[in-house]
C-alpha cells in the first residue's frame, strides 16, 4: 500500500535507502535528473515506495553490468511499468480484447484504442489518467517479420493516457525517470526525436531533463506528427531511441539506423484539431498517448541482439528447433529466420483464437489462417513434423500453443481457461491445410506441365508465371523457395519479379486495411456537450414522461421538425431500449401534448433506437402529426407486444447458450447474436454440424428450463466480482466498472444490459428452425420462443395436414410415402436420361457420315450442333461418334438444351492427344463464345455457356481452330 506522499520524510537519507534497494548503481545520475530541491526529494520518494515490492529491482547487463540480465523478464518490465504510473495517479486497465468495438477498425493494433470514444469527447473520461499493457496485432509488415530484429504481428504496448490531466512536461519527465531510473539505462545512451517545429519539447528534453541538445533530433511530419486520418485529433510526437553503439559518435547519427538505433517509447501530444482544409486549431482537452514496445525493452535489458530472443518468444522458438531436430545457436540465417517466424505467428494465432477469433476465408478470421499457414509450411520447411507423440501424420501446432499458453498467464489469464478450444482449433485447422497443401502439389505439377508444353509450342525457356507462384503460395501454402526447387528439377525457372509484384500489391491492400485508426471531431462533439447521458427506464416501465433535448435531420441538429419528416430525436430519458448486445431497439409511440389542457399537438412513430455519443439514446422516427420542437415535453411509449418477444428471445439466447455447452461441451463460445422480436440467431464457434440428435437434446434441454417456471435474477456488482462468480460476458459487448448480472439460477449466469422475462415460463416454447455454417468453424442456430413459437409450430402444423391431404395418407406414413415417390421419380428420371442418351447416339450414328478429313495423317474431324440434346445425351453421342471414326478423329459437339444453356462437348482420340492438343484447353476456349467455361482431360472434355445465340458461331470458330491445330502439329 502506497504511502501519501505529503506524510513522507524529506530527510537526506532517501538516497541512502534508494542505494540500499539499488545496489551498486551509479550510473543513475540522481542529481542531474532530480535537482536538489525538494520537488527532487517528492519524486525520487515517490519512486522508493513505488519499487518497494516482490518485483526484481536491477539492472540488466547491457547496463552496468552489476546484475543478470535473467532478472529483468517481461513479467516484470511489465510490472515495473504498470506500478511506475499508478504510483503516479494512473488506474491499471485490463487489455481490450484483439477484437476491437469499433467498426472502423479491423483489429486492435495501438493501446489507444480503448480510450478513441475518450480522446473524442464522445464518452466522459472515467479516470483522468490510466495505464495499460495492450495486447495488439499489425500484420501490415508480415514479410519483415524473423527477418528484421523488431517487426512481430503479435505484442503488448505499455501505455500511460492523460484525459485532459497532465499534459506535454509531466509526460516527458515521467519518461525519462522511467527509463533511467527504473529501468536503469544509462541517460547517455538514450536519444530523442521531436516534431521539426515543437519547440516546447525541445526546451523540456534540453533544460528541464538534460538531455544534450546533440541527442535531440527535429524530424518531420512523417517521422514526428501523429494524425488519427484526413481530420480529427492531432499532435506532435517525441520519440525515445535506445543506442547500441555509441563509440560511433554524434555527428551525422541517422535515428532509423535499425543496427544502431532501436526506438522504444512513442509520446503523442494530442493538443490539435486537423480540419477538413488542413488548419489546425487546438483542442479544448489536450490528451496524451504513449506506447513502449514490451518485447523492444526486453531486448535492450536482456541483453539480445532481437525482440525474438528474449523470454517473451524465445522458448517458443527453442519448443520448434527441438520439433526440428535442430539447435537455434548452431543454426544458420535461414534456418533461424524461419525459428523467429515460428515464434511469433504462434503468439498471434494463440491470442486471437482465445479472443474469438476462428479460422476462415473473410475478414479475420483469415489473418488467423494466414498466419498459421504461414507457420506450417515454415514448419514443413525446417523438418517438423507430427504430433510429438509417434504419429508423423499428426499436428504440430497444438504442442508450440502449450508453450504459448504457459507463458499466458500475466498477459492475458483468460487463456489458460480456454486452452481445450485452441488446440482443437489449431489441430483442426492444421489437418485441414495439409491436405490443401496436396492439393497445391497437384496444381504445381498441372502448372509445370503446362509451362514446358507452352516453351515448347513457342520455342522459349520454361517460366512458372509471377502470378502462379504467388497463387500457390497465398492459396495453397507452397514456400516460393520450395516451387523453385520443384521447378529447377523439371527445368521450369521461376518469375520472381512477377512474384514481388503480386506480394507488394498485397502488402498495400494489407496496409490500407489494418493499419488506420479514424477519429473524427465535428458536430457530434459539440451535441455530447450540450445533451447529458439518456436516463434509461426501460427495465421498470414501458412508459415515461420525458423531455426533447435535440432534433437531428440527417445528422445535424435542428430546433423543430414537422409532420412527414424522418427524425432522430435524443430525451433526457426513455423506456425505450436502445440496441446492443445483440438485443434490436424497441418501437413505439411519442406523444407531444400542449401545455394546457392536454390535447394531442404531435405523434412520433419510433421505428428503431440506437446509442451514439456515448450512453445517448439516438430515436429513429417518422412525425406522423403535427410539430416537434426541442424543448417539448413527451410521452414516451413502447410497443408492449414487440418488447415481450424481444425479452422472451433474449432469455432464450442465454438459455440456448448453456444448453449448447452441457451438450457439445463448454469450450465452444459464443460468436455473435440476434435477438429480434420474432427470432433469434445465434453465433458459436464449433468444427462441424450438429447431429440431429444433439439439436434435439439441446431443444429438450431448453424446454425444460423454460417449464421449470424459474424466476430470473437481476443484480449490479463490479466485474470481477461477476467473472470471479462465473458470469460469461456477451460477443462484442464492452463493459464498464459496474456490470449488470442476468442469472437463471442453476442454468445461466452472464453480463448482459438487455430486457428478459422475470420467469422461465413467459417463454412457451422454443424450437430450433435451422442449425448451419456460415464461415470455417462457426456455426448458427435460429430459433423461435413465446408467441413466435406458437405461430411457428401452428403453421407447420397447417403444412402436416395439406400434405396429409395431398398425399392421401395419416402424418404418421407421410415419411414413408415421400420416400415412396421420390424413389419412383428417381427410376422415372433414369428411365428418360437413358432413352435420351440413346436417342442422341442414334442420330450422331447419322452424323458420321459428314466427318471431314485433315491432311496430311488423314485426321478425322466432326463438328456439329446436336439441336436441344441435354448434356449427357452430348456426351454419350461423343463417346460414341469418337469411337466410330477410328484414331485419330476429334469430335466438337454443341446444343442448346433450352432454358438459355448451352452445351460443349469435346472428345479426342489417342493420335490427336499425342499431338499436344488437349480437349480440356480447346472446349474452355470455345465456350467463352457463349458466355461460359469449362474443361476437363486431355482426350474429353465438357463445357457450358449462357448465349445460345452465338452457338453457331462458336461451332464454326471451333471447325477452323481443330483444322488449324492439326495441320501444324501435323506439318
Amino acid at each position: 500500500m502506497l504511502l501519501p506522499l505529503c506524510r513522507l520524510p524529506s530527510s537526506p537519507s532517501l538516497p541512502a535507502v534508494y542505494k540500499h534497494i539499488f545496489p551498486g548503481r551509479r550510473s543513475l545520475g540522481l542529481r542531474r535528473q532530480h535537482g536538489r530541491g525538494a520537488s527532487a526529494r517528492r519524486r525520487l520518494a515517490t519512486h522508493v515506495v513505488c519499487c518497494s515490492s516482490s518485483l526484481p529491482v536491477a539492472n540488466p547487463a547491457t547496463v552496468s553490468g552489476t546484475e543478470s540480465s535473467a532478472e529483468w523478464r517481461g513479467d516484470a518490465i511489465r510490472r515495473r511499468f504498470l506500478d511506475f504510473y499508478a504510483a503516479r495517479g494512473h488506474k491499471i486497465l485490463p487489455s481490450s480484447s484483439l477484437v476491437p468495438d469499433d467498426p472502423t477498425v479491423f483489429l486492435t493494433i495501438a493501446g489507444m484504442l480503448q480510450f478513441k470514444p475518450i480522446f473524442l469527447g464522445k464518452e466522459p473520461r472515467r479516470v483522468p489518467c490510466a495505464t495499460t499493457s495492450q495486447k495488439c496485432i499489425r500484420t501490415n509488415d508480415i514479410e519483415n517479420v524473423g527477418r528484421t530484429s523488431r517487426h512481430q504481428t503479435f505484442f503488448e504496448m505499455l501505455g500511460n493516457f492523460s484525459f485532459g490531466d497532465y499534459f506535454k512536461k509531466d509526460a516527458i519527465k515521467w519518461a525519462w525517470e522511467l527509463t533511467t531510473t527504473e529501468y536503469g539505462l544509462p541517460p547517455e545512451r538514450l536519444w530523442i526525436s521531436i516534431f521539426e517545429d515543437d519547440d516546447e519539447a525541445f526546451s523540456i528534453w534540453l533544460n528541464e531533463v538534460g538531455v544534450p541538445k546533440e541527442r535531440i533530433k527535429r524530424m518531420g511530419e512523417d517521422d514526428n506528427f501523429w494524425t488519427s486520418g484526413a481530420t480529427g485529433p492531432c499532435g506532435p510526437c517525441s520519440e525515445m531511441y535506445y543506442d547500441f553503439h555509441p563509440e560511433r559518435g554524434s555527428l551525422n547519427a541517422d535515428l532509423n539506423d535499425d543496427s544502431r538505433f532501436i526506438e522504444f517509447y512513442n509520446l503523442v501530444f494530442m493538443q490539435y484539431n486537423k480540419n477538413d482544409d488542413g488548419s489546425l486549431e487546438p483542442l479544448k482537452q489536450k490528451n496524451i498517448d504513449t506506447g513502449m514496445g514490451l518485447e523492444r525493452m526486453a531486448r535492450i535489458l536482456q541483453n539480445v541482439p532481437n525482440n525474438y530472443e528474449t523470454d517473451l518468444i524465445f522458448p517458443i522458438i527453442e519448443k520448434a528447433a527441438s520439433m526440428a531436430l535442430v539447435s537455434y545457436s548452431t543454426a544458420d540465417e535461414a534456418m533461424r529466420t524461419n525459428l523467429k517466424v515460428i515464434g511469433d505467428h504462434m503468439r498471434a494465432v494463440v491470442y486471437l483464437i482465445s479472443d474469438g477469433v476462428i479460422p476462415s476465408n473473410i475478414g479475420r478470421g483469415y489473418v488467423v489462417r494466414r498466419l498459421i499457414r504461414r507457420v506450417v509450411r515454415t514448419g514443413r520447411l525446417i523438418g517438423m513434423r507430427g504430433d510429438g507423440h509417434g504419429n508423423s501424420d499428426g499436428a504440430n501446432l497444438p504442442l508450440l500453443a502449450e508453450t504459448v499458453i504457459s507463458l499466458s498467464s500475466e498477459i492475458d489469464p483468460d487463456v489458460e481457461s480456454r486452452r481445450k478450444s485452441i488446440l482443437g482449433e489449431l489441430q483442426r485447422e492444421e489437418l485441414r491445410f495439409v491436405q490443401t497443401l496436396g492439393r497445391g502439389e497437384k496444381l504445381l505439377d498441372e502448372l509445370l506441365d503446362e509451362a514446358l508444353v507452352s516453351a515448347g509450342d513457342n520455342g522459349d525457356k520454361p517460366c512458372l508465371s509471377g502470378k502462379d507462384v504467388f497463387l500457390l503460395y497465398d492459396t495453397y501454402g507452397f514456400p516460393v523457395e520450395i516451387t523453385a526447387e520443384i521447378a529447377s528439377e523439371r527445368g521450369v525457372t521461376v518469375d520472381m519479379k512477377g512474384f514481388d509484384i503480386e506480394m507488394e500489391n498485397q502488402r498495400k491492400q494489407s496496409q490500407a486495411a489494418h493499419n488506420v485508426i479514424k477519429l473524427s471531431v465535428g458536430n457530434e462533439t459539440e451535441i455530447v456537450k450540450s445533451i447529458p447521458d439518456t436516463e434509461f427506464l426501460g427495465y421498470e416501465s414501458l412508459f415515461a414522461t420525458a423531455v426533447v433535448k435535440g432534433l437531428l435531420i440527417n445528422g445535424n441538429p435542428v430546433e423543430n421538425v414537422s409532420e412527414g419528416s424522418d427524425v432522430e430525436i435524443l430525451l433526457d430519458r426513455t423506456p425505450f431500449y436502445a440496441e446492443s448486445g445483440g438485443q434490436i431497439g424497441d418501437n413505439g409511440f411519442l406523444y407531444v401534448y400542449e401545455e394546457e389542457g392536454g390535447k394531442q399537438n404531435a405523434v412520433i412513430e419510433i421505428k428503431d433506437v440506437q446509442k451514439s455519443l456515448g450512453n445517448i439514446f439516438v430515436h429513429k422516427g417518422t412525425i406522423k402529426q403535427g410539430l416537434v420542437e426541442v424543448g417539448k415535453k413527451i410521452d414516451a411509449v413502447v410497443d408492449g407486444k414487440l418488447r415481450q418477444g424481444a425479452k422472451v428471445h433474449h432469455t432464450a439466447t442465454h438459455l440456448l447458450q448453456s444448453a449448447l455447452k452441457s451438450v457439445i461441451g463448454s469450450e465452444t463460445s459464443q460468436a455473435g447474436s440476434l435477438v429480434a422480436f420474432d427470432r433469434l440467431r445465434f453465433d458459436f464457434s464449433f468444427h462441424r454440424p450438429l447431429s440431429e440428435e444433439e439439436l434435439l437434446e439441446i431443444e429438450s434441454l431448453v424446454n425444460q428450463w423454460i417449464s421449470n417456471a424459474t424466476h430470473l435474477e437481476t443484480n449490479v456488482m463490479a466485474l470481477q466480482d461477476a467473472k470471479s462468480a462465473g458470469a460469461t460476458a456477451m460477443f462484442g459487448e464492452k463493459y464498464g466498472e459496474q456490470v449488470r448480472v442476468v442469472e437463471v439460477p442453476g442454468v445461466s449466469m452472464e453480463l448482459c444490459g438487455g430486457t428478459h422475462v422475470s420467469n422461465t415460463a413467459e417463454i412457451r416454447g422454443f424450437r430450433i428452425i435451422s442449425e448451419q455454417g456460415i464461415a470455417s468453424g462457426i456455426r448458427r442456430i435460429e430459433a423461435v420462443a413465446g408467441d413466435a413459437f406458437v405461430e411457428y409450430v401452428c403453421s407447420h402444423d397447417n403444412y402436416m395436414r395439406h400434405l396429409c391431404s395431398s398425399l392421401k395418407v395419416k402424418a404418421e406414413d407421410v415419411n414413408s410415402r415421400v420416400e415412396t415417390v421420390l424413389e419412383e421419380l428417381r427410376t422415372t428420371r433414369n428411365e428418360v436420361s437413358s432413352l435420351r442418351s440413346k436417342i442422341a447416339v442414334l442420330k450422331a450414328a447419322s452424323l458420321a457420315s459428314k466427318a471431314s478429313m485433315v491432311e496430311p495423317h488423314n485426321v478425322r474431324i466432326l463438328v456439329e450442333n446436336m439441336g436441344d440434346v441435354d448434356a449427357d445425351g452430348l456426351k454419350s453421342a461423343a463417346e460414341h461418334l469418337v469411337g466410330a471414326l477410328q484414331d485419330p478423329a476429334a469430335v466438337i459437339l454443341g446444343s442448346s438444351p433450352g432454358d438459355g444453356k448451352v452445351s460443349l462437348v469435346a472428345a479426342f482420340s489417342p493420335g490427336v492427344v499425342k499431338m499436344g492438343i488437349q480437349a480440356g484447353k480447346f472446349v474452355g476456349g470455345i465456350a467463352k463464345f457463349c458466355g461460359g467455361g469449362g474443361g476437363g482431360k486431355p482426350n474429353f472434355a465438357q463445357a457450358g455457356g449462357r448465349k445460345p445465340e452465338n452457338l453457331p458461331d462458336a461451332l464454326e470458330k471451333a471447325r477452323a481452330e481443330i483444322v488449324s491445330s492439326i495441320s501444324s502439329k501435323s506439318s
